[in-house]
């Protein structure tokens, strides 16, 4: 299922009085191919998650229309699953609970869902953690189980603000190489928004880089690698160098968030590293 972003536009009523209205994006225009993994980066402030939420049909734009398989979005649906950051599971349920919840509100027959939970289970390798409640896994099977039930329904699209945000960089790697293997297993078209260069080239068809200019898209780069991604090779290291040039550009000293800090720390630390090469 293709995604279609055509001259959307966002402002935000002013907070407080005396304040001007914030415009946010201003005749952003991307297209999303069926089965493509596509990111969206650029520092803070940039329209990134607010692109990914109107697209998700839980605001409208102004002006301009998203279109999902050629029909306008209007508001959510069941064709695009949301990955929020901060996992968003029920703490009540047990795991297993966690991911038929969207089966049962779709009124899925007990059977099916039973073995739809079981194959989901098993690709994300927590077979044996179905009757554990959310309280008794780690941060890292919460991300996985936030992942099964945002599949559960065979969405078409998968759109995801921050998927492993809250990881530790130790987990990070490994979180990436099971989402990638999860969403090639079920050819689903993905959207995600991330502040991580690494991330980004590691999982992604695609990067789009936004600027704090009412999200205008400074460059849409193509990621040319096999997978599954090695990233030791001399080409994956010349996509992340070059994205970390755009960014440069695109925060301009202008630091405003812990966002913003990351991006500069790992933009300093490739710079380190070009500088003083390992032997």
């Amino acid at each position: 299922m293709s995604i279609k972003v055509e001259k959307i536009t966002k402002t935000f009523a002013a907070r407080r009085k005396g304040e001007a209205a914030l415009g946010v994006l201003k005749d952003v225009s991307f297209d999303v191919e069926a089965g493509q993994f596509v990111s969206l980066l650029g520092p803070s402030g940039c329209g990134k998650t607010t692109t990914l939420t109107i697209i998700a049909g839980f605001q409208k734009a102004d002006s301009g229309e998203i279109r999902v398989n050629d029909k306008i979005v209007t508001k959510p649906g069941p064709d695009r699953a949301f990955m929020f950051q901060n996992y968003a599971l029920f703490p009540w349920l047990r795991v297993g609970e966690n991911i038929e919840y969207p089966m049962i509100k779709k009124h899925m027959p007990k059977a099916e869902r039973e073995k739809k939970l079981e194959e989901l289970l098993k690709i994300a390798q927590m077979e044996k953690y179905k009757d554990y409640y959310i309280h008794e896994i780690s941060g890292g099977m919460k991300q996985r189980v936030a992942l099964l039930r945002a599949l559960a329904c065979d969405p078409e699209v998968l759109l995801m603000d921050e998927p492993l945000g809250a990881i530790d960089f130790q987990m990070r790697h490994m979180l990436q190489q099971q989402l990638e293997s999860i969403l090639m297993q079920k050819k689903c078209t993905s959207l995600m928004v991330t502040h991580d260069v690494d991330e980004s080239v590691y999982l992604s068809d695609r990067v789009i880089i936004m600027s704090r200019d009412h999200g205008r898209i400074l460059e849409e780069v193509k990621i040319d690698l096999p997978r599954p991604r090695d990233r030791e090779c001399a080409k994956y290291h010349e996509y992340i160098d070059h994205i970390t040039e755009i960014l440069k550009s695109a925060l301009n000293g202008d630091v405003v968030t812990q966002e913003d800090k990351d991006l500069i720390e790992f933009i300093q630390k490739r710079e380190a590293a070009e500088k003083h090469p390992a032997v």
